[in-house]
């Protein structure tokens, strides 16, 4: 049996695809959870837009950790989408639901379902972490991601409420992280955007050109070792207010 065990949302691409590039645990067994198959990691398919496809990874988390006795079992929700950028009630009724269902919903059901499947776990050593991607736009107005920042924005209450819920009794660790601008294709799709329906692309057209984009293995391997950082159970953590790894 695997020493850790490791779902990643979002797995084929980007952030997701970074963090299983760069899991740090020898012996860690990594399931991607995504519509395309993920390079380094084995397949759960399922479009997490889709809610009847949700029980899909509810059933792995079940079936996986019922009799998982290793060290670390972690599940990591990296997936989510900026489409359709525009303003509400403009933009296509259908992708916008869509929009709502994988960034708003979706978390919150599978952290459930992962939750649920976690409290089952057999050995009383193995360490549980439940971690969601969030954004600074959850704070900030960006007109044209409407339900992108209201879907963050609920993340972020999420975490704080079931952190705090694990604290009292269930005991996994439940994190938010707000990576920054990251290089990934996000980023070029924000830049192709007409400003009609997103004003405020110029800011991400100067952050590309300045080269201040940070690179997606380097957010990854900040993510990873936020698990080991002593943080309160419930943090919103901004990445780009952490002191710089110090190297070994």
């Amino acid at each position: 049996m695997a020493n850790a065990l490791v779902w990643i949302t979002g797995a084929s691409g980007g952030i997701g695809q970074a963090l299983i590039r760069t899991v740090p645990w020898p012996g860690t067994r990594v399931i991607g959870i995504s519509r395309r198959p993920p390079a380094g990691a084995e397949h759960l398919s399922a479009d997490l837009a889709d809610p009847s496809e949700w029980g899909i990874v509810g059933s792995s988390f079940s079936h996986e950790l019922a009799g998982f006795d290793g060290e670390r079992a972690a599940f990591i929700h990296a997936g989510g989408t900026l489409d359709p950028i525009g303003f509400a009630g403009e933009v296509d009724t259908g992708a916008y639901t869509e929009n709502v269902l994988l960034n708003s919903a979706a978390p919150q059901v599978l952290g459930h379902l992962f939750l649920a499947a976690a409290a089952r776990v057999p050995a009383a050593g193995t360490a549980r972490h439940l971690v969601m991607l969030t954004s600074g736009a959850a704070k900030s107005v960006y007109p044209g991601w409407s339900s992108y920042g209201a879907a963050k924005a609920a993340v972020d209450r999420w975490v704080r409420n079931v952190g705090a819920e694990q604290s009292i009794r269930g005991g996994v660790q439940v994190l938010a992280v707000a990576p920054g601008t990251v290089d990934t294709e996000m980023q070029a799709e924000l830049r192709a955007t007409s400003p009609e329906d997103f004003p405020n692309r110029q800011k991400f057209l100067d952050l590309h050109a300045a080269g201040k984009l940070t690179d997606a293995d380097v957010v990854a391997r900040d993510m990873w070792r936020l698990l080991d950082a002593g943080l309160e159970n419930g943090s919103v953590v901004d990445l780009r207010n952490l002191p710089a790894a110090q190297p070994s």
